[in-house]
């Protein structure tokens, strides 16, 4: 198993304060950290949330963002200068750009991009300005510089550097007028997935992520609404449909086998929509059997 080091970081600023800032001490309190053998590497505290809509960049906390990337870029990369694999308790799906800051300072790299949803909305389609719904194209340098260009680094992660696993919102993001992925971005949306077996896409997915020009590896995000409804309603925005238990495992045995994978991030996960806890513990049960499985 890998020498893993925890960093929570709370942030709910790409979102809302509804509850998905428990999901560090859930997990943790779950026995994350003790079933990894890992230490505590800190906790990443965000600034004050603001609900108003900047007009500007039509985004929500947009200088909070970027002010709370690189304190969470240092503290993942002190864990990875300290030869340790970081793994990330959000928080919103925003915490993504501190990690891939933190890898943008010090090489190339990819992401494994684990989602229901794309998350490639521009401002002016986005409803309520939020960031957790814009990373993946934030990430790829699209959108208000304050954040597509964090300290002149941007983009932290190039297209063709991508693969986007198992979402299913086409439909709604068309609806809603997203601009659409680019084509050199892997996509590998659920139906895809299901047709070529969870094996059989995670192994071409570290394979497009391994075989190009990022060769110093690859980010793995976790957003938890890529699994299917009925095993995780604990998220805000939900849909039908998703990848089940055994598949999201699959998937992260491959991704953390062999040695590429930089770090992970775990988002999403609402506590308060979990009052049993038993998700929860379901969800760092699956996380504990791909560490062990990683080989």
């Amino acid at each position: 198993m890998r020498d893993v080091a925890i960093v929570e970081a709370p942030s709910v600023l790409g979102l809302r304060p509804t509850g998905v800032e428990e999901l560090p001490g859930a997990l943790l309190g779950a026995g994350l950290a003790e079933g990894l053998g890992a230490v505590r590497a800190g906790r990443v505290e965000p600034p004050p949330y603001d609900p108003e809509r900047n007009p500007a960049t039509g985004l929500l906390n947009a200088d909070g963002i970027a002010a709370y990337s690189g304190a969470l870029a240092d503290a993942v990369g002190a864990v990875l200068d300290g030869g340790r694999f970081p793994v990330v308790l959000g928080g919103d799906c925003s915490v993504l750009l501190g990690a891939l800051l933190a890898l943008r300072r010090r090489d190339r790299h990819g992401l494994l991009f684990l989602d229901g949803h794309s998350d490639f909305y521009q401002p002016a389609a986005e409803p309520a300005g939020e960031v957790a719904s814009m990373e993946l194209a934030l990430a790829t340098g699209r959108g208000p510089r304050v954040l597509a260009d964090l300290e002149g680094r941007g983009p932290l992660v190039r297209d063709e550097d991508v693969v986007a696993l198992g979402f299913r919102d086409a439909e709604e993001s068309a609806a809603y007028g997203m601009q659409p992925l680019p084509a050199a971005l892997h996509a590998m949306e659920l139906d895809t997935v299901r047709a070529l077996g969870a094996g059989e896409a995670a192994r071409r997915a570290v394979g497009l992520l391994t075989r190009g020009g990022a060769d110093a590896g690859y980010w793995v995000h976790l957003d938890v609404d890529v699994l299917d409804d009925a095993v995780m309603p604990a998220v805000d925005h939900r849909q039908p449909d998703g990848l089940s238990w055994q598949d999201l495992e699959t998937v992260l045995r491959a991704a953390l086998r062999g040695g590429h994978a930089a770090g992970l991030t775990v988002t999403i996960l609402n506590p308060r929509l979990d009052p049993t806890g038993s998700i929860t513990d379901e969800l760092a049960a699956c996380l504990l059997r791909a560490f062990d499985g990683q080989g």
